[in-house]
């Protein structure tokens, strides 16, 4: 490999994953970090042009990689959700994506001077909202459901559909010539629904063999995902060889239909491509923000910054304001989601192909779509990342606090005691639980509950606005608590599900016992079975969350450490030793001697 290709290729790779571990981290929109780098690397310092080191490759890849980010997008979008999501979710997705389209086309010719060619592939572009980086900002912002369903839903739908209308608003302008003597309107209508056709043909047609050959398990457990892969790949490509960007369709419908097909063990395939696509928009926006060109960017003129200023304040909040006109959407939520509209990749990667491809046809002003849409993109990130907590929490429409939240399963007496202190202590916490009389003691105490099976579609759903950060599993049955953790530690991180300890302490034993894969880490560091717990629940053993200092002159047990700014920790036998520090709070279990004296209502009340 040569070494101006080796340094690309280490640039791109490793400087994107980089900087997408530091802005978790620091708990920031990973963008930001991601724009700043490949500017940092490209147009300043000159390490990276892609352009030049990865040569008439870098089209392909990019159109490649976009195809993969859309498949995964599509796979999201499960018509039940969407659904249940209510009238706003179309709001602002059959109504709001055309008025977007319509006034951002305007304002592209008239603020920002581009001919009505470009102008249109320009409004086409950013009426896509990134789910790549709403839904991060989702998990940090904690809203309240119905706010976040309206921008996950909202982003999960255009980011597909506004690469759709983007390439057909390009095979509209540079389309393949008419005969001579041949309409040129049905012409290209013919040539524009043969492209669509087939690509629409190819991506259901792939859905359903997927669907067929796995359920008959025709196709082994190690080659699923490449098998996924590749008809994702194919419905991108054979569909461009009839229309240029048909192939977006492709892959975007087969991604929509196989997350319809409902196949089992979906979940798991989708948790690989969306960790191949962390990895794919990494580079994608460090490889397209390294390629603007510095004479490129002195074009961004007083009428290009004041189109990023028209498309963030006015034809964002206008499309979403007349778009919701007589809807069910209070006037908070209207204001919330017409300013809340970060772009992400999609509007990246497909500016990348646009903007050459217009100026290939000869459009005047085509070299200027890729930094005016990346000048949006910078300006969206920024402004909407950083103000949709505090703005949130301005409207009332954020869910909780920034402490974070505990998912405790089975609720049996012991465990609706330890809940109920939790609760009462300021911890976020929910009890989830099957039979709606187990729930019935913590609800009579203000404890948030979910009826459901964990494991089930119901309880997905119900949980998946604000997912939990820990996860204790407290049923009697070992075997469903290792199920369990087992089967969402991907979801929530491995360090971050624990269970009761097993009655038979050989079961921990490294070389014969359970395998941590299979299970979640073992709560407490000393007999913490269900049965020893519940014995000692009868015996009146009490739960208390006490300060640091009250828990070092007492033997009780000890389960859970409160950080001040609201983050816990488990003391389990799994991990080393956790370290109290002042100001720390914890969560113990005590004899009926060691509890203060209103303990014993507590317990009372919760066990009723």
């Amino acid at each position: 490999m040569e070494p101006g290709l080796t340094t690309a290729v280490l640039c791109v790779v490793g400087g994107g994953i980089a900087a997408q571990v530091l802005a978790a981290r620091l708990r920031i929109p990973a963008i930001v970090l991601l724009l700043g780098f490949g500017f940092l690397v490209g147009p300043i310092l000159g390490l990276l042009h892609p352009t030049r080191d990865f040569g008439e490759n870098l089209r392909p890849l990019i159109g490649l990689a976009v195809a993969i980010v859309v498949f995964e997008g599509g796979l999201a979008l499960d018509f039940r959700e969407l659904r249940a999501s209510g009238e706003g979710v179309l709001r602002l997705t059959a109504f709001a994506l055309p008025v977007n389209f319509v006034l951002g086309t305007v304002a592209a010719h008239l603020v920002g001077g581009m001919m009505w060619g470009p102008a249109a592939v320009f409004g086409a572009i950013l009426v896509v909202t990134g789910p790549t980086v709403i839904l991060p900002l989702l998990r940090h912002a904690r809203l309240e459901r119905r706010s976040a369903a309206f921008l996950k839903w909202e982003a999960i739908i255009n980011d597909p559909v506004g690469a759709i209308l983007t390439a057909v608003v390009i095979e509209i302008l540079v389309g393949v010539p008419h005969q001579a003597g041949e309409n040129p309107v049905v012409a290209l209508t013919l040539h524009l629904a043969e492209g669509v056709m087939v690509a629409v043909a190819l991506g259901v047609g792939s859905a359903f063999l997927v669907a067929w050959a796995f359920r008959r398990d025709l196709v082994s457990e190690t080659l699923k995902t490449p098998v996924l892969l590749a008809l994702a790949l194919i419905a991108y490509v054979v569909p461009n060889l009839f229309m240029h960007e048909a192939g977006l369709i492709g892959a975007t419908v087969f991604g929509i239909a196989l997350a319809n097909r409902h196949l089992p063990g979906i979940a798991e395939l989708r948790r690989f491509k969306e960790a191949l696509v962390v990895l794919l928009v990494s580079c994608l926006f460090v490889a397209l923000t390294a390629d603007l060109d510095l004479g490129v960017l002195g074009k961004l003129s007083l009428p290009i910054i004041g189109l990023t200023a028209a498309i963030v304040f006015l034809v964002r909040p206008v499309a979403t304001w007349l778009a919701t006109l007589n809807s069910d959407l209070s006037r908070r939520e209207r204001i919330f989601v017409g300013w809340i509209g970060p772009r992400g990749i999609v509007a990246a990667a497909v500016a990348g192909v646009a903007g050459p491809r217009l100026t290939e046809a000869g459009y005047p002003g085509g070299d200027l779509i890729q930094p005016t849409v990346f000048a949006v993109i910078v300006a969206t990130v920024i402004l909407h990342g950083f103000s949709l907590g505090p703005l949130s929490r301005r409207l009332g429409l954020s869910a909780a606090a920034e402490s974070q939240r505990l998912a405790v399963v089975g609720a049996c007496p012991w465990a609706t005691a330890m809940v109920v202190a939790l609760h009462r202590a300021g911890v976020p916490v929910i009890l989830i639980d099957t039979y709606p009389g187990a729930l019935h003691a913590a609800q009579e105490t203000g404890v948030p509950t979910l009826q459901a099976e964990l494991l089930s579609r119901h309880a997905e759903e119900g949980l998946a606005d604000h997912p939990p950060d820990h996860l204790l599993a407290a049923t009697r049955d070992e075997l469903y608590n290792a199920l369990v953790c087992a089967r969402l530690a991907p979801e929530i991180g491995r360090e971050r599900v624990y269970q009761l300890a097993p009655s038979a302490d050989h079961l921990l034993h490294e070389d014969t016992g359970v395998s941590r894969d299979a299970r979640g880490k073992v709560l407490g560091a000393g007999r913490t079975d269900f049965d020893t717990l519940a014995e000692h629940h009868d015996a009146g053993w009490q739960f208390e969350v006490v300060t640091a200092q009250s828990a070092s002159k007492s033997d009780a047990i000890r389960l859970l450490i409160i950080k001040p700014d609201g983050a816990v920790e488990f003391i389990s036998v799994d991990h080393e030793e956790a370290t109290i520090e002042a100001g720390d709070r914890l969560l113990t279990y005590a004899r009926p001697n060691h509890s203060r004296h209103e303990s014993a209502a507590m317990h009372a009340l919760a066990t009723a």
